[in-house]
């Protein structure tokens, strides 16, 4: 059974940043991450858990970063091969440049898998950055990024990443921003497709290149930095390992009507928001190619 300690939130620094919340601080070290919208039952908080704090009954949740070596991160208990995990974040307001404050899914080990949402902060009045990447046996170099078209830290907003064997989908409030096919066995695009993921939320400091390639850097006079999620889904096929379960959730998300293809109006909306909002795209960037070439499946359809 965990239990929780009450924050006595007047005494404080971070106080300014959280008043009138219900603040509770897992003494335990554990945090709910559930497909219920709790914040209880389901997530280890795995880095700084003093600075995590989860109200509303556990359904919302906050993250600080109260200096450049001190911020927190959670993640989920269950480990998945495939699925689809979703959450609202509302992003640091103001002046947050030289913060991350991240939504993703990784395994472990050197030669890891992961899928990216980073929301990189800017001066205040200058728009966050939103940063996606997918590495697969340990290699990344596959980023796309977006300006907002919306305000992201006036409200809450929906981030899903939805993971199959045939394709990677990253969504906001709904709308597909991207897609990376699975050409692994076509044409040897490498594909996270056998190492169970887990899925993490966090906030931390990245001053050398998050903001403007690292010219500004992070007012600490204005910490914590504060970022808030509310609720969180997870429609996943639980993994730990082996070829039978990978194989088991392989079969169990490999419907190719339901899991392979966007609709024509899911299509429309993400070429809106790429011709509009796309501002990097890796395979536009020779700089960035290995010996002149241009990633193999820069060529090939992605939906």
């Amino acid at each position: 059974m965990l239990s929780f300690l009450l924050n006595q939130m007047g005494k404080q620094p971070r106080a300014a940043a959280l008043r009138g919340a219900l603040v509770v601080v897992f003494a335990s070290v554990l945090l709910g991450f559930a497909s219920s919208g709790s914040f209880y039952d389901e997530c280890d908080a795995t880095w700084e858990p003093q600075n995590c704090w989860a109200y509303d009954d556990g359904n919302r949740l906050s993250l600080a970063l109260v200096s450049n070596s001190s911020g927190s991160m959670i993640r989920s208990k269950k480990q998945f091969v495939y699925g689809t995990v979703s959450t609202m974040i509302q992003l640091v307001p103001g002046d947050s440049a030289g913060t991350v404050t991240t939504y993703y899914t990784s395994s472990l080990g050197d030669n890891h898998d992961e899928i990216d949402f980073e929301f990189l902060g800017n001066e205040t009045g200058q728009p966050y950055t939103i940063h996606t990447n997918v590495y697969a046996d340990g290699v990344g170099n596959k980023e796309m990024q977006f300006k907002p078209w919306f305000d992201p830290t006036a409200d809450y907003h929906n981030y899903t990443i939805s993971w199959t064997p045939c394709r990677i989908v990253w969504y906001i409030d709904g709308t597909p921003i991207r897609v990376f096919r699975n050409y692994a066995a076509s044409h040897g695009v490498a594909f996270p497709a056998r190492q169970p993921m887990y899925a993490y939320s966090s906030i931390w400091a990245a001053e050398d290149w998050a903001t403007q390639g690292g010219r500004v850097k992070a007012d600490w006079s204005k910490a914590p930095f504060v970022a808030n999620y509310h609720g969180i889904d997870l429609d996943v096929c639980e993994c730990y390992g082996g070829d039978g379960c990978v194989a088991g959730c392989a079969a169990a998300f490999g419907d190719g009507g339901r899991y392979c293809r966007l609709g024509d109006e899911e299509v429309g909306k993400m070429r809106w928001v790429q011709d509009k909002y796309r501002i990097y795209d890796y395979c536009v960037d020779p700089k960035r190619w290995i010996n002149g070439q241009m990633p193999v499946e820069c060529s090939l359809q992605q939906y």
